[in-house]
């Protein structure tokens, strides 16, 4: 079986498409491996978002401090009638 010099070419292209493919393959799985990268990443996502919330309270603390004020209530109020039905038994 003989082949054209056009047909070698194209097997040549597809075991080079085939390997840049496995490659990437190769890369992706080993970045799913690498849990201490995959830790840092989620760490400088979750300090970006901590800043953007920072920078957020400061530029309005008012309604920040509100907020916190109702959560603190409302643990309080749940607090102490948590502690109510508790002494009614």
């Amino acid at each position: 079986m003989t082949t054209s010099a056009d047909d070698q070419q194209e097997l040549e292209k597809e075991i080079e498409q085939t390997r840049e493919q496995l490659g990437q393959t190769v890369e992706a799985l080993a970045a799913r491996v690498d849990v201490k990268a995959r830790a840092q990443e989620k760490l400088g996502q979750l300090t970006a978002q901590a800043s953007q919330a920072g920078q957020q309270i400061r530029k309005r603390p008012v309604p920040a401090a509100a907020t916190a004020g109702v959560i603190g209530a409302l643990v309080l109020f749940f607090t102490v009638i948590r502690r109510w039905m508790r002494h009614d038994k």
